[in-house]
């Protein structure tokens, strides 16, 4: 499960030794050792360039937050932004999120990001979709009692797609929105993805919900 060192970007990693966790199933229970403190765990699943989860743990330093990346070249242009800023309480790592369950232990996660992950819209590739059950439930192990799941999407049918497996999952949806940056939450609309910021700037909806285990 080692983050694979392109060319161009070896020399450069090797100095994010700090950020990027090359083994992160090596601390499956035990990511307080890596943080070095028990501060609540948040993880961004699909971490894009950053913006999110750079923006959310400088704002936020009682809390440790984990970016998850398949994508090296845009893992690396997010673990600049946190170096940029010199933050201590966030980790960038590179795997498949089907083996989420390798790299964090029952119970040893507060909250899930999922932002503006892929549609999947055929029908024979929904098993694909990070909102599907089966990813539900590997949420639900890691998740400790009263973890929450937290949803944003520009794409209404993987959202309403979303709201039914929730629901039929167990789990308690609330700040349901179908227009987030024309709704009542102003503390969802200050932190932004960079793809959030590019449809607000379009005018297009964004859909946002939570969802507790």
């Amino acid at each position: 499960m080692r983050l694979r060192k392109k060319p161009w970007i070896k020399d450069e990693i090797i100095t994010y030794d700090r950020w990027v966790v090359n083994e992160p199933n090596e601390y499956r229970g035990r990511w307080d050792e890596w943080f070095q403190n028990k501060a609540p765990i948040h993880l961004e699943l699909g971490t894009g360039k950053g913006n999110f989860v750079v923006t959310l743990a400088e704002k936020h330093a009682d809390c440790n937050f984990i970016g998850v990346e398949i994508k090296e070249e845009v893992l690396i242009a997010a673990v600049r932004k946190s170096v940029e800023k010199g933050l201590k309480n966030i980790a960038f790592l590179w795997f498949n999120i089907n083996d989420i369950e390798d790299v964090f232990a029952k119970d040893e996660v507060s909250r899930i990001y999922l932002n503006f992950s892929d549609p999947w819209p055929k029908n024979r590739h929904a098993k694909r979709r990070l909102t599907h059950r089966g990813f539900l439930e590997k949420y639900k192990k890691i998740l400790n009692k009263g973890g929450q799941i937290h949803l944003k999407t520009d794409n209404e049918p993987l959202f309403e797609f979303s709201l039914n497996e929730f629901s039929e999952q167990g789990f308690q949806l609330r700040n349901i929105t179908f227009d987030l940056h024309n709704s009542r939450f102003e503390e969802a609309k200050k932190v932004m993805t960079e793809y959030e910021q590019r449809f607000v700037k379009q005018g297009l909806k964004i859909y946002r919900f939570e969802a507790v285990v």
